[in-house]
């Protein structure tokens, strides 16, 4: 078989398929859960705390020259994207919770009685026959 047969027919299985669409569904949710986070939700948290925008917040290493520029550790920024992925986080828990219980639960099967052994198979054969 052929690599390029053969990758044809991965490709074109339903899960990976199925997993396409659902990271393309996730990176655009991811957008818009980082807007929200950064346009929404940040500047009145930043407000309560004494008007802190956290992606300015950084500490300073070492300073700017004439020749290069500072060196700096942007613990800000890092605070914002934790605080993305808190929230992404938490709502892709409550969309899977909530589907969790749209779900109907699924009862089992009951079992099929056990099939009978040859030996009581064979003890019904002989009391039948001692019946006739």
């Amino acid at each position: 078989m052929s690599v390029v047969k053969e990758f044809k027919e991965f490709a074109m299985r339903g899960n990976v398929m199925d997993m396409a669409v659902g990271i393309v569904i996730g990176v655009a949710f991811g957008k818009i859960i980082a807007s929200f986070v950064a346009d929404v939700l940040m500047p009145p948290l930043g407000m309560l705390l004494g008007n802190v925008n956290f992606t300015g917040l950084v500490l300073i290493l070492e300073e700017a020259t004439s020749d290069k520029p500072a060196v700096t550790l942007n613990y800000g920024t890092f605070l914002q994207t934790l605080v993305d992925f808190l929230i992404i986080a938490f709502a892709i828990f409550m969309v899977v919770r909530g589907m969790n219980k749209m779900k109907k639960k699924e009862e089992p099967a009951p079992a099929a009685p056990a099939k009978p052994s040859n030996e009581e198979v064979l003890l019904t054969e002989i009391r039948d026959a001692l019946r006739k």
